[in-house]
């Protein structure tokens, strides 16, 4: 099993890191700081998370700016917000937030019920053309809206919610996996952990964190999960996922079949 894979134009490891509670503090800049020299190189985040402190505090965390880390945020959350002069004007606040020239991935964060999805796109690549954004992504979508956005603008990644308990969007994910799009799950350990993911984590000697993770990257090899956690040695919890590697029946013994 790779352990890497290429986001946008970077190769990062197939474990990053979801920052939806970040908070500006110098608690949580050196947090982040820590968490880079753990390993994490995808910091995940938005535009109104903690009502941008997340993206202040990464901005801070990373300065001066580099390509190391690949940071992903997102805009066009709320009804109304995919138009294209608000998603312009919240691309112009990231980039500020995040105290850099160009963001590494840009995610229109929900499909607008008020705007035509081609609309927010047009100016999420209008932003990639003028270097604002290198790479677009779409998040909470389906394979029909997957494509709509791909006669638009090149969809580097798609992220949904999936994870071992989680699992309505197996179609996307095998699309995704088929066009080489990665996926990026959010909410990755979310839900009830089923008894066998106990038992097969005592044959791992790890815990059944990380074995909900194992089964995320074995699932699909464009996976790239982003579990939220405000603490360092969770995060490498999270990292060392990435050296386990479950046996055929583990896979499908989690899988249900």
């Amino acid at each position: 099993m790779s352990t890497t894979l290429v986001l946008g134009d970077r190769e990062v490891p197939r474990i990053g890191l979801g920052t939806n509670r970040l908070s500006q503090s110098d608690e949580h800049v050196a947090f982040i700081r820590e968490a880079v020299a753990a390993g994490i190189r995808h910091i995940d985040t938005a535009h109104l998370y903690t009502g941008g402190d997340s993206e202040r505090t990464i901005g801070a965390a990373l300065a001066p700016a580099s390509d190391d880390v690949v940071v992903g945020t997102k805009g066009g959350y709320r009804p109304g917000e995919g138009r294209p002069d608000v998603l312009l004007a919240q691309v112009d606040q990231s980039l500020r937030s995040l105290g850099v020239d160009s963001i590494a991935l840009y995610y229109l964060h929900r499909v607008d019920p008020e705007t035509p999805l081609e609309e927010s796109l047009g100016a999420l690549e209008e932003c990639r053309q003028a270097g604002k954004i290198r790479h677009i992504g779409i998040s909470d979508v389906s394979v029909d809206q997957i494509e709509r956005s791909r006669r638009v603008v090149d969809i580097a990644a798609v992220q949904n919610h999936y994870s071992l308990t989680e699992r309505r969007y197996d179609d996307e994910v095998d699309y995704c996996a088929r066009e080489s799009i990665v996926f990026v799950p959010y909410f990755p350990l979310r839900g009830d952990t089923p008894a066998a993911v106990g038992e097969i984590a005592e044959r791992h000697g790890a815990t059944s964190s990380q074995i909900a993770l194992a089964w995320l990257l074995r699932r699909a090899p464009n996976m790239l999960p982003i579990p939220g956690t405000l603490s360092v040695a969770h995060a490498r919890e999270n990292l060392d996922a990435l050296n386990i590697e479950l046996t055929d029946e583990e896979f499908k013994t989690l899988r249900g079949g």
